[in-house]
């Protein structure tokens, strides 16, 4: 009777040990296989975000501005002024972008002193006037205008302002010389703001 007794409880003490071994090797595959999701969801978060990244820098102003033929002379421009970074990055612009036309009607003279090294921040000056903050579509812009009796100064990233008016359905800019420009190509979206092509070099006072 004792050695049945001593069976038995061998019998029970081998069935909790088993229990408790599969017990375990459950847990752990359990906590692998949550490692393992784990580390999943994290490289996809991670693949998800240099995609965006990337989708992000192949669309900003500046890029769109490298990829249009017609816009050259302004990408060299903001190279030399070392803007063009400041473009690539995130924020929220609307740029005037003068055609390569509109900056061979500059007077060749003050354009190549504009692009001496000497001149850099007089050159970011010129720039930064064709920049206003905040992204304005074209139908935003000539809403503005409307509501304010067809003449609407806005205030550029250079601190000088600039007044925007309606011809034709058009929008004219004029600047502080009191030159005036046509936006020739509206709305180009991009991803840090929007860019309205314009067909004169604007100028500010300083």
């Amino acid at each position: 009777m004792k050695f049945k007794s001593i069976i038995m409880s061998l019998a029970v003490a081998t069935m909790l040990f088993t229990a408790c071994n599969d017990g375990k090797k459950k847990e752990a595959e359990a906590k692998a296989e949550a490692e393992k999701m784990e580390m999943e969801a994290k490289k996809k978060a991670e693949e998800e975000a240099m995609m965006a990244k990337k989708e992000f820098e192949e669309n900003t102003i500046a890029s769109k501005a490298m990829n249009n033929q017609d816009l050259s002379t302004l990408v060299s421009a903001l190279k030399q002024a070392g803007l063009a970074q400041t473009f690539m990055e995130e924020g929220e612009y609307t740029v005037f972008a003068p055609t390569n036309t509109a900056f061979e009607a500059v007077p060749k003279q003050a354009l190549d002193n504009l692009m001496k090294d000497e001149n850099k921040s007089q050159l970011q000056g010129v720039l930064k006037y064709h920049v206003v903050s905040g992204e304005w579509s074209g139908d935003s812009l000539m809403k503005a205008i409307k509501d304010n009796d067809n003449k609407y100064r806005v205030t550029t990233l250079q601190g000088e302002n600039i007044i925007l008016s309606l011809k034709d359905d058009k929008i004219m800019i004029k600047d502080a010389k009191g030159n005036t420009a046509t936006v020739v190509s509206a709305n180009v979206d991009a991803s840090n703001g929007i860019v309205h092509v314009v067909d004169k070099v604007l100028m500010p006072k300083g």
